[in-house]
């Protein structure tokens, strides 16, 4: 992971609520997330539907467009305020053509394909309790870094119903 972090040569800075990127935009980039927190979501009939978070020491990126080249449906939003190292296109290309980086990144993907796997299982089979102690077992940080209403959201429960699982 270090040495994909290391091939960044540009930090930006995101205020909060500022968009990293926005729908309909083509995402050449991944990004490292030195501090701070962003939140990837998409649109559905003017609802908002949190995909996934990105906080201190995450690799984000609207991963669709990064490989495909295509427009994305993400929009990336810093939560808080954020500090991200991005790492082009251009760049990962190189560093994957050079000794056993693309097994790094393979790994990188499979991980993220099997996280996202064990999410949607979660959504379709899991009740809202199970769901909360999942991700609670799985990523305790997160609770920490995001606020309870994107939390919720995530888990496809109301802000009430998240609150009274953390209660019980």
């Amino acid at each position: 992971m270090e040495a994909i972090i290391a091939l960044s040569e540009k930090t930006v800075t995101l205020e909060r609520n500022e968009f990293l990127k926005v729908k309909g935009s083509i995402d050449t980039n991944v990004y490292y997330v030195e501090n701070g927190s962003l939140r990837i979501f998409i649109l559905d009939d003017f609802e908002e539907q949190t995909i996934r978070f990105g906080y201190k020491n995450n690799l984000i990126a609207s991963l669709d467009s990064f490989l495909t080249g295509k427009p994305s449906d993400f929009f990336i939003q810093a939560i808080k305020k954020t500090v991200v190292q991005i790492i082009t296109k251009k760049q990962m290309d190189q560093f994957l053509k050079e000794n056993d980086n693309a097994t790094l990144w393979i790994q990188i993907l499979q991980n993220l394909v099997v996280q996202q796997m064990e999410r949607e299982v979660d959504l379709l089979t899991n009740s809202p309790k199970e769901r909360y102690q999942r991700v609670l077992k799985r990523s305790p940080q997160l609770f920490q870094e995001i606020p309870s209403r994107y939390i919720a959201n995530y888990l496809r429960m109301s802000a009430e119903t998240l609150s009274r699982l953390k209660k019980s």
